[in-house]
């Protein structure tokens, strides 16, 4: 069988699903790939793969009616050249726009995978957001109609576009992330040092703004208190300002490493990660994380919540909604709470004698939840291909 397989971001096709097209070329299946722009080093390890790759033009961020039309025509021309037996499509505009030509070229079977739900669906006062989110939302219906099965990266996502009508009873399948390669991602000693590290794209419903004001607060208490940031800025509306970032760095407060093709050796030098996100599918930088053994700091919030495994004591301190909930990884912490993403940094400096037993269960649960075989294994039944 031919597979279309479309995403955002060319990068994301080989760190997220490269596994996944490989094991799907190994079952004797061809793949074929498609995301926004030209990327030669993409295309390249794909063809090394047995793959090919399609550039579009696809904007990632905002709601342009015309460029999205452009997409839209360019996405149909697209699968009517390749001619696709399936179509699988993540991220949402390919989602929605890869779904809706994809019912219009006559695919045959069309998969669709819920990676993060994104800013059209965050709770905003904003008028412009709100908007969005309806948009967003009537898209998805008619996209996700002719889906064979949807792929979900946590519960309340998939719950919430059940409640919504978004998607049928039989559609959803709940995955584990997009999981995690544990060889390419092997345990690492815990530096003595408290280096701290946050990695993703810049934007404010990632929790940077929390990252940097609990950096700054820790700092003046334990100046020797390191914290890395990784990640670059994004046309999203969300994305924080340069000169925020460049502010951040002139005060001392943040040491900045800007978009890092390999992340490995960041996180060889922290001795915690941390991500204050408001909502993700599954929080891919987490799962590296864990997979080296290194202890989570991460909210109570859908998509986060699954990556610490709490303690009786941490289900009880979430009852009754206490700002830190203790983890056998980590810690949750309150969604924009950064009094209480305050105190969980703060064990680990005053307390550093937990991280490493934390350490130690960041990669069972990765080796037990989130090997990439293991969720590739789920995906690949749902589509009928082994």
């Amino acid at each position: 069988m031919r597979i279309l397989i479309m995403g955002g971001i060319a990068k994301s096709l080989i760190n997220f699903r490269g596994p996944l097209i490989n094991k799907i070329i190994a079952c004797g299946h061809s793949v074929a790939t498609t995301a926004n722009g030209h990327d030669h080093i993409v295309e390249r390890k794909l063809k090394r793969m047995g793959g090919e790759y399609y550039p579009i033009r696809l904007s990632r961020a905002g709601i342009n009616p015309i460029v999205d039309l452009v997409t839209f025509i360019n996405l149909m021309r697209l699968i009517s050249r390749i001619h696709p037996d399936i179509l699988l499509t993540y991220t949402i505009k390919p989602v929605i726009y890869g779904g809706l030509a994809a019912r219009l070229c006559g695919v045959p079977s069309v998969y669709s995978m819920i990676t993060g739900l994104g800013y059209p669906f965050m709770e905003s006062p904003s008028l412009i957001q709100r908007f969005s989110g309806l948009i967003a939302q009537m898209l998805y219906r008619l996209s996700l109609k002719k889906s064979r099965k949807v792929f979900f990266q946590n519960s309340d996502d998939q719950t919430l576009f059940l409640e919504k009508g978004l998607v049928r009873s039989d559609q959803p399948v709940l995955i584990n992330g997009s999981g995690v390669d544990l060889d390419h991602f092997a345990p690492s000693e815990l530096p003595d040092e408290p280096i701290f590290l946050m990695i993703g794209r810049l934007l404010a419903d990632k929790g940077i703004r929390e990252y940097v004001e609990a950096a700054g607060r820790i700092k003046k208490r334990f100046p020797h208190a390191r914290f890395f940031l990784v990640g670059n800025l994004d046309p999203n509306p969300n994305s924080v300002r340069e000169s925020d970032l460049r502010q951040w760095q002139k005060n001392g407060i943040i040491e900045y490493f800007g978009y890092l093709e390999d992340v490995r050796p960041v996180i060889q030098k922290c001795r915690c990660y941390i991500l204050p996100s408001y909502r993700e599918g599954t929080p891919r930088t987490v799962l590296e994380a864990m997979a080296m053994g290194r202890p989570i700091i991460t909210t109570d919030a859908p998509g986060c919540r699954e990556t610490v495994l709490l303690t009786p004591k941490g289900k009880r301190q979430r009852e009754r909604r206490e700002g830190v909930m203790i983890g056998e990884n980590g810690f949750l912490v309150r969604i924009r709470d950064v009094e209480s993403l305050v105190i969980a940094i703060k064990q680990f400096i005053e307390a550093p004698h937990i991280a490493e037993k934390m350490a130690k269960r960041s990669r069972e649960i990765a080796e037990e939840k989130f090997d990439v075989h293991k969720v590739n294994a789920v995906i690949l039944n749902a589509m009928g291909l082994v």
